[in-house]
């Protein structure tokens, strides 16, 4: 992952995801995350390519959220859309190991084969990328940092995830960065709702039976992608 330096600042390629307060998030605590961004969460963003960064406040601490996000092994317990994920027999959680994911009817993909690309425990950042599979989505790679905040006797998470990706042909980068934050803004929306039940009384399944009902928006809300 390309680090964001002053040169790149002035690049008109990189994205300004340094720039822009993500929705949900307070300027000061973006403040606080500004380097973070800088240094995970840019991309060279060329024709063809869009890119975003979204994040989400949880009331519950930073390890267990962490304790959740970096299971590379087990997306489906907080992304939603995933009907199944596989690993190798002797499975390592390690940079380079790979996942193949089995995605729910109605979304414009099958199959998706990934790869970690990123998994840093000490600073809680973990990333992939989609190198196979039965998709729509080229290219594609996304990081996610979760960031523990104490102010005023509070204590919260914030988790930050981002992404670059490949324009479909025949969509426009709008289109497909509807699609991509939908489903990203779903899944942590949902990684809040698990974690914060783990954090209040330890049971980490009570929103799994949520997934219809966010199934049924995305269907509702991305009607276009049965034309991707």
């Amino acid at each position: 992952m390309e680090k964001l330096s002053s040169a790149a600042e002035q690049d008109p390629e990189s994205s300004q995801h340094h720039l822009i307060v993500p929705s949900g998030l307070t300027q000061s605590e973006f403040d606080d995350l500004k380097p973070v961004v800088a240094e995970f969460h840019t991309y060279r963003v060329g024709p063809g390519h869009c890119s975003s960064l979204l994040a989400q406040r949880i009331h519950a601490p930073l390890e267990t959220v962490w304790k959740v996000v970096r299971r590379f092994d087990k997306p489906q317990t907080y992304k939603h859309f995933i009907r199944s994920c596989t690993v190798k027999e002797g499975f390592v959680m390690s940079v380079g190991c790979t996942r193949d994911v089995n995605v729910i009817s109605g979304l414009p993909a099958a199959t998706s084969t990934e790869m970690l690309d990123l998994l840093d425990e000490e600073r809680h950042v973990t990333g992939f990328s989609i190198i196979g599979g039965e998709h729509r989505l080229r290219n594609y790679r996304s990081v996610t940092t979760v960031h523990g905040f104490e102010r005023d006797g509070r204590i919260w998470t914030v988790v930050l995830e981002s992404y670059v990706v490949d324009v479909p042909e025949g969509n426009s980068e709008e289109d497909t960065r509807l699609f991509a934050d939908t489903v990203v803004r779903l899944n942590l929306q949902k990684l809040a709702s698990v974690t914060e039940a783990v954090a209040r009384d330890g049971d980490a399944n009570s929103q799994g039976k949520k997934i219809a009902f966010f199934y049924s928006i995305i269907q509702q809300s991305l009607y276009y992608t049965d034309h991707m």
